[in-house]
């Protein structure tokens, strides 16, 4: 009896390890399999992610796009009245150098014939009246930032002259077309207007159209993802019945 006692022990022992090892195999495999679901969600999630059209192409967010910092912040209107008092300088300068036809040079001198008069004034004054002497300070250009704009300002003239180089060289006819169109599309602007108009039509470009960008962002992106399309199909239609005709250059027949 206690033979077949034992026999049974290890049968049922057998019995119940089977039983163990399919729910801990269905839950191993249903956990894998929801990890599966989860990781196809994600990778779905993140595709789906990068088939977002984003104007120009652009992978960052706008204000990133604009360099951070506080510039940024003015274009965005982050700070409302700070942007509102750029862009009220700006107007004020238009209106009194273009309406007014006021010249940089004249107002340079009589703020300056008014700033010495007020100041030399109450420098003498002040010891008729009994009051202290006005506190004029210390004005001077530091070093640093000047010699950092002069090579950021360096660095960006040589690409622009690396960049024309390059379009002259006859190597990508599409970048030609794209600067020749824009740069005619800029003549135009400027036989309509002077440079400080134009520029400060740029300002003002500036200070509306990044931030209704932003606000309606997706709205934007989804329009110019339908005209970039057919820009796309139109020039491929351009490309077969003009550029394919054009004959190539010298050095592409060498390398061909």
């Amino acid at each position: 009896m206690s033979d077949e006692h034992k026999h049974e022990e290890p049968a049922g022992e057998s019995v119940m390890e089977k039983i163990s090892e399919k729910i801990h195999g269905h839950d191993s495999s249903s956990s894998s399999s929801s990890s599966d679901s989860d990781d196809d969600k994600k990778s779905s999630a993140s595709s789906l992610k990068t088939k977002v059209f984003r104007l120009f192409g652009r992978e960052k967010p706008v204000h990133k796009v604009l360099g951070g910092g506080k510039p940024a912040d003015v274009f965005l209107w982050r700070n409302k009245k700070v942007s509102a008092g750029v862009l009220g300088g700006a107007t004020a300068m238009w209106v009194l150098f273009e309406l007014l036809e006021y010249h940089l040079l004249t107002l340079v001198c009589h703020c300056l014939i008014v700033a010495l008069a007020v100041l030399f004034l109450w420098s003498n004054a002040s010891t008729f009246i009994n009051k202290s002497p006005p506190r004029i300070p210390e004005v001077y250009i530091p070093e640093e930032p000047v010699l950092q704009l002069a090579s950021a300002l360096r660095f960006e003239i040589n690409r622009a002259f690396a960049l024309l180089r390059e379009i002259a060289s006859g190597r990508d006819l599409k970048k030609f077309l794209s600067v020749i169109a824009g740069l005619w599309v800029v003549s135009i602007v400027g036989s309509w207007c002077n440079f400080l108009t134009l520029f400060y039509i740029v300002f003002v470009l500036l200070h509306t159209v990044p931030v209704i960008y932003e606000k309606y962002e997706d709205r934007v992106d989804s329009f110019s993802e339908k005209a970039w399309a057919e820009i796309k199909k139109q020039y491929a239609v351009f490309d077969a019945k003009v550029l394919s005709k054009i004959p190539r250059s010298l050095k592409d027949k060498k390398k061909a």
